[in-house]
């Protein structure tokens, strides 16, 4: 079974967005919330103070 030059190329963008870069992206987004929180928290005190 030959695969058509497309479809070789969507496979290897699927696989480049699923396995690179949407666990990139989702370490990225929740580091960052999570940095922007320890700031928060740094500048403004722990909550209930």
């Amino acid at each position: 079974m030959k695969i058509m030059p497309q479809a070789r190329e969507e496979l290897k963008t699927f696989l480049l967005i699923t396995v690179v870069l949407a666990p990139v992206l989702a370490v990225l987004i929740v580091s960052g919330f999570g940095f922007s929180i320890w700031i928060s928290q740094l500048i403004f005190g722990p909550p209930g103070t």
